[in-house]
């Protein structure tokens, strides 16, 4: 239970879930935005993540990737991997003078940290997420270069140099153009048929589509789980989407 800073993180047994929280609630100092979340994560599932701006799909995020800590409730994970987390696009600074290959290295600071030099099972993880993510072209190229397709593989490489089992990804299609936003949700789905289970945070509704699930968020509250044909109704929708 999270009475205490970190505290509680058990496991969620040998039901198939990957993670489950129950009467969470989180913030920041002084701004409570979380209220109540009661959900389960299915193992090697693509789950979304899906709200207007506003609606807590970060915070949740920061909650999974133990960046934030929940004020009170319970966070269960199933054994495993600490879980990667990709940022949004915007998080990364273009004026980074970093290229796609030392972007994707990030990956294993948390192994290696900051100031040591990556060995070899570091080079060869960092060399697989890139051939997964077909940008082992890239590798010399500056970050700000890219377009946002490209950008987007190269963060979501780094995820996987991180070497877990559970991605957490925010808003990996925003922005992108059809095609774009097309090559990333094939990746994801492949990612998970190959043992990841993911995550997603999204207002993109056709990539929320592509899910097994929805979490469908309102002002920090869950009004629905479910598969995406029975959340994402234009009734639910219209209702959490107020016109301006």
């Amino acid at each position: 239970m999270f009475n205490k800073p970190r505290s509680g993180l058990r496991d969620a047994g040998t039901d198939g879930q990957r993670i489950r929280i129950t009467d969470l609630n989180a913030g920041y100092p002084g701004r409570p935005v979380l209220h109540q979340l009661t959900f389960d994560i299915t193992a090697l599932t693509m789950s979304a993540l899906v709200g207007p701006n506003g609606s807590g799909k970060s915070t949740v995020l920061g909650v999974l990737a133990r960046v934030i800590d929940p004020t009170s409730g319970q966070l269960h994970y199933a054994a495993g991997r600490p879980p990667a987390f990709v940022p949004q696009r915007g998080a990364v600074g273009d004026a980074l003078p970093l290229t796609a290959r030392q972007t994707v290295e990030m990956g294993r600071w948390g192994q290696r940290g900051l100031l040591r030099r990556l060995n070899r099972h570091d080079r060869a993880l960092v060399d697989s997420a890139m051939q997964r993510l077909d940008i082992t072209d890239l590798a010399t190229r500056q970050l700000g270069e890219l377009s946002g397709g490209q950008r987007q593989r190269v963060l979501i490489a780094q995820g996987l140099a991180q070497n877990s089992d559970l991605l957490l990804l925010d808003e990996p299609t925003t922005g992108l153009d059809p095609e774009a936003r097309e090559r990333i949700t094939v990746l994801l789905r492949d990612l998970v048929s190959d043992g990841t289970t993911v995550i997603q945070a999204t207002h993109d509704l056709q990539a929320a589509r592509s899910a097994d699930s929805c979490l469908l968020l309102s002002q920090g509250r869950l009004v629905a789980q479910g598969p995406p044909d029975q959340v994402l109704t234009p009734t639910a929708l219209s209702r959490i989407w107020q016109p301006a």
